[in-house]
């Protein structure tokens, strides 16, 4: 659904663009300080069931404690005998996909002068799990697909809206981690 675009309406989607455009042109003055490292400290509870903390993070050349540290939980369904307890790895992967493209669609619309009234990403992924369980070595572990579907309802015809949407895909971190090769390295300390 779309709403008739007012020119005189303020746009307020809660993003403060100015400060990201500011902040875009001190990084273009010292790239170095736009390198940063996140980092989520995670401890086996039970079972399948782990606690993620996360506060900390090396950014604008120092390190960073947030205001508060953060929790995220995991477990795995009863159907895997497990305790259903929290959301699963996987699901935590979709969350955190349609997070990072919502972020970034009320970034843009804001930046772009669109007023949002409301948005919705609902976002699905297939796993076949005879590659988890070691079933099938042709089946990869991960997922097959992952389909997202936006429903947004803004001040902007609905060219204007899938435009938002592809800019928000664009600048997406979480979708180019799961689009692009990741070098990952695990250790044992």
């Amino acid at each position: 659904m779309t709403h008739a675009a007012t020119a005189t309406a303020p746009v307020r989607n809660g993003v403060n663009t100015e400060a990201l455009i500011g902040a875009r042109g001190a990084f273009e003055q010292a790239p170095e300080a736009a390198r940063f490292t996140f980092r989520s400290t995670c401890d086996w509870v039970d079972g399948s069931f782990s606690r993620n903390s996360i506060n900390g993070y090396f950014g604008l050349g120092q390190e960073h404690q947030r205001k508060q540290t953060f929790t995220v939980e995991s477990d795995h369904p009863e159907v895997f005998a497990a305790e259903d307890r929290a959301a699963t790895p996987t699901e935590l992967v979709l969350s955190a996909l349609a997070s990072c493209l919502m972020g970034g669609l009320a970034a843009v619309a804001q930046h772009r002068g669109i007023q949002l009234h409301s948005a919705r990403a609902v976002v699905e992924g297939d796993v076949d799990v005879q590659g988890i369980l070691g079933m099938d070595p042709d089946i990869r572990n991960g997922f097959s697909a992952i389909r997202v579907r936006f429903d947004i309802d803004a001040d902007a015809s609905k060219e204007d809206i899938a435009a938002l949407v592809a800019q928000s895909q664009k600048r997406s971190a979480v979708f180019d981690i799961l689009t692009n090769p990741t070098n990952v390295a695990v250790t044992v300390g």
